[in-house]
């Protein structure tokens, strides 16, 4: 739980702790609660640990595998956009590696690329880097291709880099058809919540264009204050945008092709496991809600863009 203003973090007594550990305490505290895990490739888990997280998991599985450059000092300027080929090379290696890895072991890839932009105006050669940005990409998205995995692609504004390239909805979709103009048709989105709060996205209004679009591929549950990429519990704010995704996700009939909802939680001070719990068991309610708002009624009240016999149908379903 590291800051920039407290490098070893407000938890330093877990500062030692290895994956295998973590697993451990996490699968103990949360039981059924998860069905499977995500680590970041090979800081988390590698070739290395396999086998002794997989006996800490159990009965779980590992859902998705994520890229680690972000974690890696020598991309500090970037990896896939890295303006030294050297540099850009072992980053696509490493991230190719990453993608194989995932294949191997049955889970799905994730390519969040917050390393992979800049931080001042005049740094950065902007053509040349979304090219780079498209091949890495596409490197891995070949490599899933032929493990028959899905890639799922995260956006983010800023942090680490100030600006990151594929930093909006549109900007990934941008990347999404550049890969289908190559052929590669095993791309999908990964709504990280609150990304998409900082940038003053709406939830279900996106999770409804991708998945008319067939493109709704995974979900990082999680809430903010909107300005930050907090990754507070589910529900802690933002909840009636939290909500109306509900909504959408059960129109989508999301999950009935084997999607999941993955939790992408950062407490700093709050006890992690707790955490964890807490936001499984809130969004739990939240998707009740959801269930018991008469969704005829409510798409009747849409037809009319009736606002406030749309929210009468919502209170009612909060018990109002």
């Amino acid at each position: 739980m590291a800051t920039r203003f407290n490098p070893g973090g407000y938890k330093p007594e877990l500062a030692g702790e290895t994956t295998a550990q973590r697993v451990r305490r996490a699968v103990d505290g949360l039981g059924d609660l998860i069905d499977g895990y995500e680590f970041h490739y090979p800081q988390e888990l590698s070739e290395e640990n396999l086998d002794e997280v997989r006996e800490a998991l159990g009965e779980h599985d590992v859902y998705c595998v994520a890229t680690g450059l972000h974690l890696d000092p020598r991309f500090g300027r970037g990896g896939l956009v890295s303006p030294d080929s050297e540099t850009r090379a072992e980053a696509v290696r490493l991230t190719v590696a990453a993608a194989d890895f995932a294949g191997r072991i049955g889970a799905h890839f994730i390519v969040w690329p917050g390393i992979e932009g800049y931080n001042y105006p005049f740094q950065t050669p902007y053509t040349e880097s979304w090219a780079w940005l498209l091949d890495g990409v596409a490197a891995a998205a070949e490599r899933c291709a032929e493990h028959g995995i899905l890639l799922f692609l995260e956006h983010k504004n800023s942090e680490p880099a100030m600006k990151i390239l594929m930093r909006n909805v549109g900007m990934t979709l941008h990347v999404i058809h550049k890969l289908r103009a190559r052929g590669l048709a095993n791309v999908k989105v990964n709504m990280d919540w609150q990304h998409l709060l900082m940038n003053g996205e709406s939830l279900a209004e996106y999770a409804a264009m991708l998945a008319a679009e067939g493109l709704l591929g995974h979900q990082h549950a999680n809430s903010g204050w909107g300005t930050f990429d907090d990754d507070n519990m589910v529900g802690a704010t933002a909840f009636m945008e939290t909500l109306e995704l509900a909504v959408e996700l059960r129109r989508a009939r999301y999950g009935e092709g084997g999607e999941r909802l993955g939790f992408d939680l950062y407490p700093y001070t709050e006890d992690a496991v707790a955490a964890v719990r807490r936001s499984v068991l809130q969004w739990r309610f939240i998707d009740s809600v959801a269930a018991r708002i008469d969704d005829s009624a409510l798409r009747e009240a849409q037809s009319r863009k009736d606002a406030v016999a749309a929210y009468e149908l919502v209170y009612a379903a909060l018990g109002a």
